[in-house]
């Protein structure tokens, strides 16, 4: 598992509710203060943001959290952790 793959998968796991896997992006990537469409480091921020979407893509394929409030319009796919999620955890922190 990725360092990317475990901080997501641990985020949703720390969260007492399902949880919007792109609500965490903004947490595990944090613009600069300033951070606008005409800061220098907007970019590359924005295309990190972009990549968080394939690391969300990643746990769910690998089955390691699982969708339990659908999109509904007004609100991105509510998921949890799975068992197999926590077991690749567990393993990640004892491999830590």
């Amino acid at each position: 598992m990725s360092s990317d793959e475990r901080d997501l998968l641990q985020m949703i796991a720390d969260s007492p509710e399902p949880v919007a896997m792109s609500d965490c992006f903004p947490v595990l990537n944090p613009g600069e203060p300033g951070m606008d469409e005409n800061h220098p480091g907007h970019e590359a921020w924005t295309e990190r943001q972009i990549a968080w979407y394939g690391v969300s893509l990643q746990l769910w394929k690998r089955k390691l959290v699982r969708v339990v409030v659908p999109a509904d319009g007004s609100h991105s796919d509510l998921v949890e952790v799975t068992d197999a999620g926590r077991q690749a955890l567990h393993a990640a922190a004892v491999h830590a």
